[in-house]
């Protein structure tokens, strides 16, 4: 079975030889992924619905690893207990559902279980979180796919990073201190794409004569957030600033 670019992402930041939960599993593709190739012995594959899981079940059995995966229906982490798991991944959902189902499991939170989260949206909300309930991210990595932007985190319970040093400003929350931190250049391309989207709507705002003042203004504040943490972050390297923007100016032009 071949994952997504995503998925495969998600699956290789589960440590190897601990017990999987996938929660919202879909088709189960990462835990017959994790299982199927002796990463994870054993696996609990979790979905809210009937239909994605009579799917997984499915693919499960193809890849006879029924023995080892057990599908379960689950609204969140409801049908587990904490000893059952090592990690427990979350992938595929809003930052704000992410928070939603761990407040809901305080027991897994206490129990230190390592997490690996793949939020859609709202990545600020999914940090916060973790740092507010003594969680450490650890790793994290940014990637594109079929023209979109995904975030993949990992956290582990300790905090040794303290927040107040590392995540000076809310805008470490929005992009993440620690691909920043490495200059990740897929985050680079995104902040480009990022200034001038705000750029274009400032302009066509102006253009129009809207009475849009605050807006105008709260937008300008963003830009200048972003071109600071890419002077920051990003200044030794203009080349990869050059390259992404010609790349992008080719696209629209062709």
């Amino acid at each position: 079975m071949e994952l997504s670019k995503r998925l495969k992402t998600v699956a290789g930041a589960v440590t190897p030889g601990h017990r999987l939960a996938d929660v919202g599993t879909d088709h189960g593709y990462v835990p017959i992924f994790l299982v199927g190739r002796q990463i994870c012995p054993r696996a609990v594959a979790m979905d809210v619905n009937k239909g994605p899981l009579m799917r997984a079940l499915e693919h499960v059995r193809k890849e006879e690893l029924s023995d080892r995966i057990d599908l379960r229906l689950s609204d969140g982490l409801k049908k587990l207990k904490p000893d059952e798991v090592d990690t427990v991944v979350i992938a595929g959902m809003g930052g704000d559902l992410i928070c939603r189902i761990l407040l809901a499991a305080p027991e897994f939170l206490a129990a230190g279980v390592e997490l690996v989260l793949q939020p859609q949206s709202e990545w600020f909300k999914v940090r916060h979180f973790l740092h507010d309930h003594g969680y450490e991210i650890v790793r994290e990595w940014f990637l594109s796919e079929d023209g979109k932007y995904y975030v993949v985190i990992k956290a582990l319970p300790g905090r040794n990073e303290p927040s107040a040093d590392h995540y000076p400003d809310e805008i470490y929350y929005t992009y993440g201190f620690l691909l920043l931190k490495e200059g990740n250049q897929v985050l680079l391309e995104y902040l480009l794409k990022e200034k001038e989207k705000k750029e274009s709507i400032v302009l066509n705002l102006k253009k129009q004569r809207l009475d849009e003042k605050r807006r105008c203004q709260d937008l300008m504040n963003e830009i200048g957030s972003i071109d600071n943490i890419i002077h920051i972050h990003y200044n030794h390297n203009q080349a990869a600033i050059t390259t992404i923007q010609s790349r992008t100016i080719s696209r629209v032009m062709s």
